[in-house]
């Protein structure tokens, strides 16, 4: 199991700068793999062709870039000019399909078919990111496109796939999943045979599992706790992530915090590791000592 590590956009004009740096120094740390959320700040494919270009060598992934607001080809050309601009091998496109409050509530789009919308789009996006010319009209996308982007190496997509529809379509079409605010129990019970057994049903790789949790290295536990709630508190409202949480058997984001002493975060992660997750991403949430210790530890394991 490959270590990464999730940043934030920290805002402002300088932006790019202090991202860049952060990934500077995540490479430095040794972590695999480096990846960035696309909300309301700093386009992710964009920061990461910035930082990219500065900064060579480790895995670069989107965590993830909602599908709605751009056609598939759109996302296809961005994301192999980032590939161009960092170097073959080197990006993991994730996508997702966002909410139903981001989607219908700010973009005014459509979201009643969710998962025919993402097996459509992935009709399109995944030839086109493999330099094949695409020809496709489906019932929520439509596609006459090719594209002319010198990439040799192919770029794999990953899908926020949770339910077992979304699994199936993640593991038929796309190289796995990523996940956010989902439990060991979860994973080790739902998520990875779901996936694997539609890819080996298929015909496909074993697939990418993708597993990303808010993580601090702590004496002070029910502070952690505490403050992993007040966070992340939106993700217990949604409904995706909601699902999830039941099925853990958690009230909310802050039981799948992995929080505790270095042996005890180390148990956890390896719980993770136990469970057929192919990459643990770290999200720091903590301040302080606190963080620097959670740092400390993270580089630790690489």
């Amino acid at each position: 199991m490959r270590i990464g590590i999730s940043l934030m956009d920290r805002g402002g004009p300088d932006a790019l700068r202090t991202f860049t740096d952060d990934v500077r120094q995540a490479a430095d740390d040794g972590f695999s793999s480096v990846w960035l959320s696309h909300i309301f700040g700093i386009d992710a494919l964009t920061a990461l062709t910035v930082a990219g270009s500065a900064v060579p060598g480790i895995e670069l992934g989107t965590a993830v870039v909602p599908t709605y607001p751009r056609h598939p080809a759109a996302l296809a050309q961005q994301a192999l000019t980032t590939a161009l601009a960092i170097g073959d091998g080197r990006l993991t496109l994730g996508v997702g399909l966002s909410h139903q409050i981001v989607i219908e509530g700010l973009y005014g789009y459509d979201f009643s078919r969710p998962a025919r919308h993402m097996t459509e789009y992935l009709s399109v996006l995944t030839p086109l990111l493999s330099g094949e010319r695409v020809s496709f009209k489906g019932e929520t996308i439509k596609a006459e496109f090719g594209l002319d982007v010198g990439v040799g190496a192919r770029v794999p997509v990953v899908v926020a796939a949770l339910g077992p529809r979304m699994l199936r379509i993640a593991a038929e079409q796309a190289d796995g999943t990523v996940l956010w605010m989902t439990g060991p129990k979860t994973v080790r019970e739902h998520i990875v045979p779901t996936i694997t057994a539609a890819a080996a049903e298929a015909g496909r790789p074993a697939p990418r599992v993708v597993c990303v949790l808010p993580v601090g290295v702590t004496d002070d536990v029910e502070t952690a706790r505490v403050r992993a709630g007040e966070v992340f508190q939106i993700y217990g409202t949604l409904p995706s992530y909601r699902a999830m949480m039941d099925r853990e058997g958690v009230e909310g984001p802050a039981d799948l915090a992995v929080v505790g002493d270095e042996d005890s975060v180390a148990a956890q992660i390896e719980d993770l590791r136990a469970t057929g997750v192919t990459d643990f991403v770290a999200g720091e949430f903590l301040g302080g000592k606190d963080r620097e210790r959670t740092r400390a530890f993270l580089k630790s394991l690489q």
